[in-house]
């Protein structure tokens, strides 16, 4: 970033020059930003669309201190049209009690009621819901595979209502400075994205996974990674937005359910080291079929045992992509990442809303516990996301959490592991202020390099332009 003020050339969509302000004449409509300071475009690189589209219809229960709390919480909500009662976002991992199915019935009696995670690992339902999905579980709570299939369902409102719920949210993501994200719903994506800039929508880029269950639908498709996707004759604002992305391989749990796979147990279950959910066989025939198909992998791996299999798959079978979330690595992994060239894909925000889950939960684990600087130090490409909705989707709340590792009057976490403002800034981006490169930009009204961690969240956006369309003024 340059101290002095500049203007900066916009044609077909990306910066033709930058000059010292009033040095060229101007032509064509004209953006004042009197000031503001200029980024590139902001990009998620995690983020399950529809669920985190579909969250402001849901009873928010992140402020729920107990199981009895979350229940009772469930009481008065108003189920939604389809007869179910949903609320998102607990966090159980704390709780003094533990959920129950004679809990939850006594709260919510027969109307179907879903408690999901905000790890999304796992679902508590009472027994009307439990009957109506078709799955049975003594206390109520479905981990893992199953939950996955419950969010699934939750999700699959029809095309019409997902289609301007997406709408809303994009138009909430430019307000951030978004201008792209990675799309890891659990839908078959490459219908939906091309139908959705069909109809008009244009906030910001798209690449969408896809996931093993429609892996063979892919390839028969010939979708590969990077490839343009739209269908028909797109609106100008829109086109060029929607690409195939990886496919995404989720090979453990969470640290909230406590079935992320890790070298040591967790405390008070000493059978318990979590989950392989993908075995390492397996991991190996999956990047192999993709990356023969042209297709580039996302592994979701979050424990360290978990993060060895996906480095030692990437070794295997030659793949190219990343690995997703990466918050428990062994110190003798940090290395592989660069030098396989595999991205560290993480979600700095997890550090801070997790500090307590690890303090409790993984303090006898010997691998590092959210590594940013020591990957960076190691020679990883990092990319920043927010997982959103288990964050919220916002890349100054990541960018802020890097820099400072703290949200709240506590000291910093684990300090060692912050990074600077202009190394989460390049975690946050895909391209820069260059002539040539796309005009995707986002004006501040404070300086990045010179805010706090409180004023990097809550950074203001003047405006935000894709492609140099404005997608966002204030």
């Amino acid at each position: 970033m340059d101290e002095e003020p500049v203007d900066i050339f916009i044609g077909d969509g990306r910066i033709v020059d930058i000059a010292p302000t009033g040095a060229l004449p101007t032509r064509g409509a004209v953006i004042d930003a009197d000031g503001a300071w200029a980024v590139p475009g902001l990009w998620d690189n995690h983020v399950h669309t529809v669920q985190w589209a579909l969250t402001s219809e849901r009873a928010p229960l992140g402020g729920a201190e107990s199981a009895a709390g979350a229940a009772a919480a469930m009481r008065g909500v108003a189920p939604l049209p389809d007869g179910r009662r949903v609320g998102t976002g607990f966090r159980d991992a704390l709780w003094a009690d533990r959920p129950s199915l004679e809990l939850l019935d006594a709260a919510t009696g027969d109307v179907p009621t879903y408690l999901i995670n905000a790890d999304v690992h796992s679902v508590w339902l009472n027994s009307a819901a439990l009957a109506r999905e078709g799955f049975r579980s003594e206390d109520g709570v479905l981990r893992e595979t199953d939950a996955f299939e419950i969010s699934r369902r939750l999700n699959a409102v029809d095309a019409a209502h997902g289609d301007r719920a997406m709408m809303r949210a994009g138009e909430q993501a430019a307000a951030r400075g978004v201008t792209g994200l990675v799309d890891f719903d659990m839908a078959w994506s490459a219908e939906a994205w091309p139908r959705r800039v069909q109809a008009g929508f244009a906030s910001h880029r798209v690449e969408f996974a896809m996931y093993p269950f429609d892996l063979e639908r892919a390839v028969s498709a010939g979708l590969r990674t990077g490839e343009l996707r739209e269908e028909g004759d797109v609106p100008a604002p829109a086109r060029g937005l929607v690409h195939v992305g990886p496919l995404k391989v989720i090979t453990d749990g969470s640290l909230g359910t406590r079935t992320a796979a890790c070298s040591h147990s967790y405390p008070g279950d000493p059978d318990n080291f979590g989950m392989l959910t993908v075995p390492s066989d397996e991991l190996v025939a999956l990047l192999t079929r993709a990356t023969g198909a042209g297709l580039g992998v996302a592994v979701h791996a979050i424990g360290d045992r978990a993060i060895t299999s996906a480095l030692d798959a990437f070794t295997t079978t030659g793949a190219v992509g990343s690995i997703e979330h990466v918050q428990l690595v062994r110190h003798t992994d940090l290395a592989r990442f660069a030098r396989l060239g595999v991205i560290a894909s993480v979600q700095p925000q997890h550090a801070v809303d997790d500090r307590d889950l690890v303090d409790r939960h993984w303090a006898a684990q010997t691998a590092i516990g959210y590594p940013l600087a020591s990957l960076r130090d190691a020679g990883a490409q990092l990319r920043f996301g927010s997982d959103a909705p288990v964050a919220e989707l916002d890349p100054w709340h990541a960018i802020s959490a890097a820099v400072s590792r703290t949200d709240d009057d506590r000291a910093a976490w684990h300090p060692e592991e912050r990074i600077t403002v202009d190394q989460a800034l390049e975690a946050s981006v895909r391209s820069s202020l260059r002539p040539g490169e796309p005009a995707d930009i986002v004006l501040c009204a404070a300086d990045p390099r010179t805010a706090t961690g409180e004023g990097l969240r809550s950074m203001p956006i003047v405006s935000t332009l894709l492609a140099g369309y404005v997608t966002h003024v204030l």
